[in-house]
């Protein structure tokens, strides 16, 4: 599981304190996937990052009883003047797995070809988008965070075939998802949640939690 306890983050902007979350708790079980709907500038993307270990709170505990991903899209784990392949057997050692499987995987899901083995620098943003999503397939997690704000692919043989393991890797584990569109969530979650003015407002169903989004952002 992942727990939230009276968690607290805010930042100073210049003129004022913007407020992420405010004593927030909340909890999320193996097994049910979660969508958060967040409204553009409140913080999704922080909110992603504390789940994911990236940013403290300012209060609060934030518990992880399981395996939790970086964010799909999240680069700060490797080093640009390496290539794929080296960033991916380092990426491997330090989870504990086999680095030629990981390195094997992600080759055959990026189909970066020689550039696989040429710095991560050179890339494109499209190019470094196949290579963290397929190093984030690679690895084995009990939740996968996804952050709609992060870079994607526009290359569509990668996305059906990542779109096809991803949908497979969904049978046996948990997401969690924030989006300000709620067409999004329908893909990966049932449950959801509404995040406003620092709350975190949870339902049992999208439906829910979609009246009060629409009330939030059009009322």
């Amino acid at each position: 599981m992942l727990e939230f306890e009276n968690v607290s983050k805010s930042f100073w902007t210049g003129t004022q304190r913007k407020v992420i979350l405010d004593r927030v708790s909340f909890r999320v079980e193996l097994g049910q996937s979660l969508g958060i709907l967040a409204p553009n500038g409140t913080g999704k993307t922080t909110l992603i990052n504390m789940m994911a270990g990236l940013e403290k709170p300012d209060e609060g505990q934030i518990r992880r009883g399981c395996r939790v991903s970086f964010p799909l899209g999240f680069m700060g784990g490797v080093i640009n003047k390496h290539s794929a392949m080296e960033n991916s057997r380092y990426i491997a050692r330090l989870y504990g797995l086999d680095p030629d499987y990981v390195e094997a995987f992600c080759r055959w899901l990026c189909g970066l070809d020689e550039y696989f083995d040429q710095p991560l620098g050179t890339y494109s943003s499209g190019m470094k988008a196949r290579f963290s999503f397929s190093l984030l397939l690679a690895l084995d997690f009990d939740i996968y965070l996804i952050d709609e704000g992060m870079p994607g692919s526009t290359d569509v043989e990668f996305n059906r075939k990542a779109g096809d393991i991803l949908r497979d890797r969904l049978r046996t584990t948990t997401v969690i998802i924030v989006s300000h569109q709620p067409a999004t969530l329908e893909k990966f979650a049932r449950s959801a949640a509404v995040l406003s003015n620092g709350k975190l407002h949870m339902f049992d169903t999208l439906e829910e939690a979609k009246q009060l989004y629409d009330y939030e952002t059009q009322g």
